[in-house]
């Protein structure tokens, strides 16, 4: 027999799935301790368990996953096949219209100009920067820059400059990180470039003094020169989303943290596995947050969460408490356990990342 936590861990259905079919009466224990409560699977219902979960990558609706179920438990394989075809023949339906519908969208974009979304395209900007600072800022947002090349207007960071005001930002839509630094030389409106990430590494290699640096932006051209040496390339042509909307969150319960302190609890503290939604996206350890009654951080592990827990990916938050590069860093928890958990440092609120929460019910 296996616990729940077991069967979880064998199967990949996570704790609160398994309970969830448990109580749609799709996966039923074979047996119930009466006392505690605590479900116990019997050996062959590990087979049934994995059918389970590759049914539910594949989008089968619960209806048709319990007919196929009952079929690959009776043997009655040409009920499943039909099953397995029928969905099939409905995700290319689902595929055909909405590639139809995507084609339409895309000819509306293509005719249409919006200019809050659109990076200009930047004629000429010099800018003179404090080498520390701008270092800094590239060091607290590296870390979030995008790698899917099916969507390369992500593959760099975002230069986004107005008045005396540098902002740096990357995404690669599961975390999102944002640094200001001051400029200065700068007498025209807002002008921004994204900067491929191999030219921002270049970049940030080349920031080793206390001396000023310049940023120069001819037409496509981006450059950076300190002192006697510099790095050039090309900018991405690609346009940045628009970021400031999707800052714009709702205050939430803040926590002061030890970063030392909290780095330990998650890498000794329970994580709980969630497969990968997207293609080419592996299965990540998620560590369960709350907050507890004296204003403490806790990480739970499975079964123990509340109404007000939040799961993220415990790499990326390792990643972005390092990149904060301070003792102590304010985390805001969202009104809901679907709103970001915002990573803040306590001496400059406009350099944070946020990260986007797992689903707890994986």
């Amino acid at each position: 027999m296996r616990s729940i936590g077991e069967m979880a861990r064998d199967s990949g259905l996570g704790v609160s799935a398994l309970r969830f079919y448990d109580r749609a009466g799709v996966l039923v224990p074979a047996w119930v301790d009466p006392v505690s409560g605590y479900r116990w699977y019997a050996p062959g219902q590990l087979e049934e368990a994995r059918v389970l979960a590759r049914l539910r990558r594949a989008g089968m609706p619960l209806a048709d996953i319990r007919l196929a179920l009952a079929g690959w438990s009776g043997a009655d394989a040409d009920l499943v096949r039909r099953l397995l075809q029928a969905h099939v023949r409905r995700l290319e339906r689902g595929l055909a219209e909405a590639r139809s519908e995507f084609s339409t969208l895309r000819a509306l974009l293509d005719h249409r100009e919006n200019p809050m979304t659109a990076s200009p395209r930047t004629g000429t900007v010099r800018l003179s920067l404090s080498a520390p600072r701008l270092a800094s800022a590239l060091d607290a947002v590296r870390f979030a820059v995008g790698e899917d090349p099916e969507l390369p207007m992500l593959g760099g960071v975002l230069f986004d400059v107005e008045d005396d005001a540098l902002r740096l930002v990357a995404t690669d839509r599961y975390r999102m990180a944002v640094a200001r630094s001051t400029c200065a030389g700068h007498g025209g409106g807002r002008e921004q470039v994204v900067v491929p990430t191999p030219l921002v590494d270049a970049m940030r290699a080349l920031l080793g003094d206390e001396e000023p640096v310049s940023f120069a932006v001819d037409a496509d051209r981006v450059t950076l020169e300190a002192g006697e040496r510099q790095v050039s390339g090309q900018r991405l042509t690609h346009d940045f989303p628009d970021y400031r909307r999707l800052v714009q969150l709702p205050a939430g319960r803040r926590v002061v943290v030890d970063v030392a302190g909290l780095r330990e609890t998650l890498e000794t503290g329970p994580v709980r596995a969630a497969g990968a939604r997207e293609p080419g996206r592996s299965a990540r350890d998620v560590s369960v947050l709350a907050t507890a009654d004296d204003g403490t951080v806790t990480v739970r592990g499975d079964g123990d969460e509340d109404g007000n827990s939040v799961g993220v990916d415990r790499g990326f938050l390792l990643d972005a408490l390092a990149a904060a590069d301070r003792n102590h860093l304010v985390l805001e928890f969202g009104a809901a356990p679907t709103a970001p958990l915002a990573v803040r440092r306590t001496d400059d609120e406009e350099t944070f990342s946020l990260l986007m929460p797992v689903r707890l019910d994986d």
